[in-house]
């Protein structure tokens, strides 16, 4: 009976479809994009699972006609797909609402909600079925749920930004990639690092270092289990940007590892004068004979041969990251396929690559034997593309850049920032450097740049951008428009720190009384410019005024620190206007020591504490 319904369900489906095909849109059907992300085959392989972030949905495509068949509402935002073991239950993992979205394989129907931690991203069974691990990006951690009782067993410290899960194909191990660099010192290089967690004690056994690398996305492993790549970025933010031309942006890498390889080996998919910004998604055929890896900035599939890869790997006697003519040994193919290509998933025969273009709302079909896409299927998207959608696609593309080595995007990751700073412009080694700050709800926050030197975002994405980072031609006006609309439109993500009812803790209030007060603990007015509440003042917490709060360097060109709006501000470290602070304690602990951002010296390590909870609730 079920599966009689399912059946009935599914032409009902094509209905809908022929019938949306013809146009027949609703208004707010055309106002909200999909943004697919992340696929998967259903049991019997008729069809395919694809998760639409923004529309919050699993859509079901029956592969045979390219139909959407079924929308599956899931929680807010979703981003991880996987299945379990046997097929009958389908994961979805949702970023905004905190949980993971269990949806039965047969009735397709959501069953339960699973809880996890601070905006999970991807979630993963192991071989038994047991157990569900879900990467959690925001608390840094990766929960660990028991599948009988539905219920979060432990938790696990793993690195900045746990993102991507993968299981080996021996079922041992769980691989854990992150978006943001692990927090170091000052002016060092980026340190991430691939978190390995046993399945059968449940505990993290080993962090495999990946030095000099900030922004690490999909895991793939062989099925011999010798081999396994990794999407990764090397950013160069300790050198000025104006290098660019020179090559010293970014490397588009892999990491690999395993039986295969000596260590961990990184491996360069960009070229000499061509760039393949933002390295995504992977696919390791079932022989190892190719890797596939999606580029969202190129909009582009790289194929990679495997055995001349390693081969070339296995022939090099030192480090080869930074060597733009290596790709030429072992890519064998670059395929273009739509706007910002995320997760890609290739047949059980091996013959078809799927790749999932986010910002085209289409899956891509690459024959795997013509490196060509051979099929497009339209997975039912507003048709209209609004001037925001047109600004969200020049964020994301790296053509605007020389030789298109980057775009927005590979700073503010997903549209929120990368955890770096950065030495940007042509001043000089190691002058003027500039935290990368979140772009979450910019509009009312004017002047931009940490010393306020950019009176409005369309300088600060205009003509700063061309001189400063592309070091070529940009936007005209009309898509400059377009790309501050976009940027002014990104959202806050949710506060976990805020109590549903909108009350504070009893430690946030004492925090905020701290935050507005006006005098010190020993009855001394507080002079106006030095209290938290002047500064940091009105919807956004920050007046707009520049200030000089005694955390300059002396390589900074002036003391004047614009002062940072505070919304979401747990999420965003390192701070002060060149990251030098790891930490909201540094701020106070380390950098302020003569009581000019504040004062703080007359308060109790608890006291702290309180103040930084509150502003946690910002």
């Amino acid at each position: 009976m079920i599966r009689k319904r399912f059946q009935l369900a599914i032409a009902v489906g094509l209905l809908v479809a022929a019938v949306l095909a013809l146009g027949a849109w609703s208004a707010s059907e055309q106002e909200r994009y999909l943004n697919p992300v992340e696929m998967a085959f259903s049991p019997d392989g008729r069809f395919l699972y694809v998760i639409c972030e923004n529309a919050d949905q699993l859509r079901v495509v029956d592969l045979a006609s390219g139909a959407v068949v079924k929308q599956i509402t899931v929680g807010r935002m979703p981003t991880g797909l996987s299945l379990s073991p046997d097929g009958k239950q389908i994961y979805v993992a949702n970023s905004w609402s905190d949980n993971i979205s269990v949806i039965d394989s047969d009735t397709l129907e959501v069953t339960r909600t699973l809880p996890a931690g601070f905006e999970p991203i991807s979630a993963i069974s192991d071989r038994d079925g047991k157990t569900l691990y879900a990467a959690n990006r925001l608390s840094n951690d990766i929960s660990v749920l028991d599948l009988a009782s539905g219920k979060e067993i432990k938790r696990l410290v793993a690195g900045r930004g746990a993102s991507y899960l993968s299981l080996t194909p021996d079922g041992k191990y769980i691989y854990c990639t992150h978006i943001y660099p692990n927090i170091g010192k000052f002016r060092t290089p980026p340190e991430s690092e691939i978190t390995v967690v046993d399945t059968l004690t449940q505990e993290i056994v080993e962090r495999k270092p990946l030095h000099s690398i900030a922004g690490v996305f999909h895991v793939a492993t062989s099925t011999d289990g010798k081999l396994s790549v990794v999407a990764e970025l090397q950013p160069k933010n300790l050198i000025p940007l104006a290098h660019v031309e020179h090559g010293w942006a970014f490397v588009d890498s892999l990491a690999i590892f395993g039986e295969d390889v000596n260590g961990i080996v990184q491996v360069p998919i960009d070229e000499l004068e061509r760039y393949f910004a933002r390295p995504f998604g992977l696919a390791i055929s079932k022989d190892k004979s190719k890797i596939f890896v999606t580029s969202g900035g190129a909009a582009t599939v790289t194929v990679i041969d495997t055995q001349q890869l390693l081969a070339f790997a296995r022939s090099q006697h030192s480090s080869f990251a930074n060597d733009l003519s290596a790709s030429a040994n072992y890519v064998i193919a670059r395929v273009p396929v739509g706007p910002d290509p995320r997760g890609v998933l290739l047949s059980p025969d091996g013959s078809r690559l799927y790749v999932a273009n986010r910002l085209g709302d289409t899956v891509d079909v690459i024959d795997t034997n013509r490196n060509e896409v051979t099929r497009s299927i339209d997975l039912g998207g507003p048709k209209t593309i609004t001037g925001k959608r047109r600004g969200e696609r020049l964020f994301y593309n790296a053509k605007f850049a020389f030789q298109g080595q980057f775009s927005c995007a590979n700073c503010h990751l997903d549209s929120t920032f990368d955890g770096l700073n950065w030495d940007l412009e042509p001043d000089g080694f190691g002058k003027d450097i500039v935290d990368n700050r979140s772009i979450e709800d910019l509009s009312g926050t004017e002047p931009f740049k940490w010393n306020g030197g950019n009176p409005n975002l369309q300088t600060e994405c205009g003509p700063r951008t061309e001189k400063f980072f592309y070091r070529s031609q940009s936007y005209n006006d009309k898509e400059l428009a377009d790309l501050v609309s976009y940027i002014f439109s990104i959202p806050l993500r949710p506060n976990r720190y805020r109590l549903p009812n909108g009350q504070l803790t009893a430690a946030q209030e004492r925090g905020k009384a701290i935050f507005e007060r006006t005098f010190t603990k020993a009855g001394k007015p507080i002079p106006e410019n030095n209290q938290c509440a002047y500064c940091h003042s009105g919807p956004k917490y920050t007046n707009r005024r520049l200030f000089d709060v005694g955390s300059g360097k002396p390589t900074d060109r002036s003391p004047l620190i614009d002062t940072a709006h505070l919304p979401n501000i747990a999420y965003s470290a390192p701070y002060l206007h060149d990251g030098s602070a790891r930490s909201l304690e540094e701020i106070w602990t380390v950098f302020n020591p003569h009581d000019t951002h504040g004062v703080t010296n007359d308060l109790t390590k608890d006291e702290l504490n309180d103040l930084i909870e509150y502003l946690r609730t910002l």
